[in-house]
C-alpha cells in the first residue's frame, strides 16, 4: 500500500513517529542517570525541555498565522478575536484565583495534547476509508491519552502539568480508576487484534499510522502511569508533542510550499533556513520565558519585584495569551476547508 507519509519515511520517522521510542527506550536504560539529572542539573533540564522545546512548539504556529498575511487578511476575526478573548478568559478565570486559572489552563491543555495524537492519526489515516476499522483506531487514540490522564487525577503523582494541586478538584469523585483499567486494557486488545488480522488478511500495514498509536500508548502509559518521576513524564510529554508538531509545521507551511507562496518567508527554505525557523522559535521562547521567570515564578532568575495579587491578575493572563492562543486556534488552523 502506499503509505501515507507527510513528507517522506527518513523525515517523518525521525521527526514526528520516532521521539516517543527513543525518549522511552533512553528513560528506561539510563533510569539512575537520569534522576541524577533531575538533581543536580534542573537549571538545564527547564532550559531545554521546558523553554526549547515546549515553549518554543507554541511559536512555530506563527509560521502558519501571523506570519503569513494572507491567512490573516482571510481570517482577521479569528486571528484577531483568539488573543483578546484569550486575555479576557484568563482576566475572568483569575478572578476566581490562581488555582482554579491554573487547573482550567491545564485542562485546556491536556485536550490540546490529545488532540494532537488524534490530528496525526488523521493524517496518516487519510487514504483509508471511513469504517469500523477507522473507528477502532480512535478509540484507541482516545484510550492512550484519555485513561493515563483520568488515572492521574485520581492517584497522586509527583509531577504538575502547571502548579501544583491543580487536579485536586476530581478529589471529590468516587474512584474510578478500576473499571477504567479493564475498560483501557479491552479497547487495546481490540485495536490490536484489528490490526493484526487486517495484516493477515490485506498483507499491507499502514506503518506511520499504527506508529503513533503505539508510540501515543507507550509514552502517555510510562510516562504518566508506570513511572511516577517529574522528570520522566516531562522528557516524554513534551519530547513527543513539541518536535513533531514543530516539524509537521515547517514540513508543510516552508519545505512543501513553493517560494511565490512564502514570500518573505522563503528565507526559511534557503540552505540555512532551517536554523533561521528554529533560532526564530527559540528566541520567542526564551523572551517569554524570560519574563515568566522576572516577573512571576522567580525560580531562576529574580528582579524581586513581589507584584501584588492585583498586578498579577493581570499580568498572569497576559503572560498566557500565547500560549491559550495556541491552544485554541490549533483547533481551527489544521481543518480541511469544507468541499463547496
Amino acid at each position: 500500500m502506499k503509505q501515507p507519509w507527510i513528507h517522506n519515511a527518513k523525515t517523518d520517522g525521525w521527526l514526528i513517529l520516532s521521539p516517543p521510542f527513543f525518549i522511552l527506550l533512553i528513560v528506561l536504560i539510563f533510569q539512575s542517570q537520569i534522576q541524577r539529572l533531575e538533581n543536580h542539573y534542573s537549571f538545564y533540564t527547564w532550559l531545554f525541555l521546558i523553554v526549547f522545546v515546549d515553549v518554543a512548539h507554541v511559536y512555530s504556529t506563527l509560521f502558519k498565522t501571523y506570519f503569513v498575511k494572507s491567512e490573516i487578511q482571510k481570517r482577521k476575526l479569528l486571528y484577531y478575536g483568539i488573543p483578546i478573548f484569550s486575555w479576557i478568559l484568563g482576566l475572568f478565570l483569575y478572578q476566581f484565583g490562581s488555582l482554579p486559572f491554573w487547573s482550567v489552563l491545564a485542562l485546556v491543555a491536556v485536550f490540546h495534547f490529545i488532540r494532537q495524537q488524534y490530528g496525526f492519526m488523521r493524517i496518516y489515516t487519510r487514504f483509508e476509508e471511513n469504517n469500523w476499522s477507522k473507528k477502532i483506531d480512535e478509540a484507541a487514540i482516545y484510550s492512550a491519552t484519555v485513561f493515563p490522564m483520568l488515572y492521574w487525577f485520581k492517584t497522586p503523582r509527583v509531577f504538575n502539568w502547571f502548579v501544583e494541586g491543580e487536579f485536586q478538584w476530581v478529589g471529590k469523585i468516587p474512584n474510578y480508576v478500576p473499571i477504567l483499567k479493564v475498560l483501557y486494557l479491552i479497547i487495546f486488545i481490540i485495536w490490536m487484534f484489528k490490526t493484526i488480522s487486517e495484516v493477515i488478511k490485506t498483507r499491507q500495514i499502514n506503518f506511520p499510522k499504527n506508529a503513533v498509536i503505539i508510540g501515543t500508548y507507550l509514552s502517555w502509559y510510562f510516562g504518566i502511569v508506570y513511572f511516577n518521576n517529574d522528570l520522566v513524564f516531562t522528557f516524554l510529554n513534551v519530547i513527543s508533542h513539541g518536535i513533531p508538531y514543530v516539524a509537521l509545521v515547517y514540513i508543510r507551511e516552508i519545505k512543501q510550499k513553493e517560494n511565490q507562496q512564502l514570500n518573505k518567508l522563503s528565507v526559511f527554505k534557503s540552505s540555512f533556513g532551517i536554523f533561521l525557523f528554529v533560532a526564530v522559535i527559540l528566541g520567542f521562547a526564551f523572551f517569554e520565558e524570560l519574563l515568566w521567570e522576572l516577573l512571576v515564578w522567580n525560580e531562576h532568575f529574580s528582579l524581586n519585584l513581589n507584584l501584588s495579587v492585583n498586578w498579577l491578575q493581570f499580568l498572569v493572563p497576559l503572560l498566557v495569551v500565547p500560549q491559550l492562543t495556541h491552544y485554541l486556534l490549533d483547533g481551527f488552523i489544521w481543518r480541511k476547508p469544507k468541499k463547496v
